[in-house]
């Protein structure tokens, strides 16, 4: 009898302060793979995972001194062109933006989005595969922490939420997802980069309590997208 293994996951860590966090335990049904590409790990050739994941990071998606941006660019438009189902979380989406012909603003002009921010969802966001189940509802908050920002979709993005400050929280571009959001992160994780970005201690403590008070629907939401996400690769995996 053949016994079928789980579909791999690969998840590109690009910064040691920004992990995988609670993603972890929700990624239902898929064996996790860890490439630590800010460690100089590979991710190999991208036409042959089952999915990918691009992590956030403190550097920017045009700091091509660090190894990891120029090569998780690559992997974001190989994924693209071969229909991997993809997502780019923060920075991953940034740098999904700028290989599909995007464009991101380092320190963009609204300055820095901290926090838990709600959610505007556009039309097209009911019906899309990945997001249409959060799209549903339109109270969702979701962690943030970012002051670069997409500022250009590419030409083939479709635009799927925003925030009350930055327009584009969420798009689509073939079967890759980009969100500006951390649906992964814990308070916990908010209150290190809050430490980590020597955020004033009473704006960080704020910041904190008011994820601590929406932690549960955070963490509720999250795992929708995390369980929609590992359902698609799964589908990939059966359909290829």
């Amino acid at each position: 009898m053949t016994v079928s293994l789980p579909p791999v996951l690969t998840v590109v860590q690009l910064d040691d302060e920004v992990p995988l966090d609670r993603f972890a335990e929700w990624l239902d049904g898929v064996t996790l793979r860890l490439v630590r590409a800010d460690q100089g790990e590979d991710i190999g050739p991208v036409d042959a995972v089952d999915g990918l994941i691009v992590l956030g990071g403190n550097m920017s998606a045009h700091d091509d001194q660090l190894p990891q941006i120029p090569a998780a660019r690559t992997a974001l438009t190989e994924a693209v062109a071969a229909g991997v189902p993809t997502l780019g979380i923060c920075l991953g989406a940034q740098l999904l933006a700028v290989a599909t012909g995007g464009r991101v603003h380092v320190d963009a002009p609204p300055g820095r989005e901290a926090g838990t921010v709600a959610l505007r969802w556009r039309p097209e966001a009911q019906s899309d595969p990945l997001l249409g189940a959060l799209a549903a509802d339109p109270t969702v908050v979701m962690p943030t922490m970012h002051s670069d920002a997409v500022v250009d979709l590419p030409r083939t993005g479709t635009w799927l939420a925003s925030s009350p400050m930055y327009p584009y929280q969420a798009f689509r571009v073939g079967n890759a997802w980009g969100v500006q959001f951390h649906p992964e992160a814990s308070p916990e994780l908010l209150r290190r980069w809050a430490v980590a970005d020597q955020l004033p201690a009473d704006e960080a403590d704020a910041m904190v309590t008011a994820a601590r008070e929406a932690d549960e629907r955070v963490a509720r939401d999250g795992r929708t997208l995390a369980e929609a996400f590992a359902a698609r690769v799964r589908d990939h995996v059966r359909h290829r």
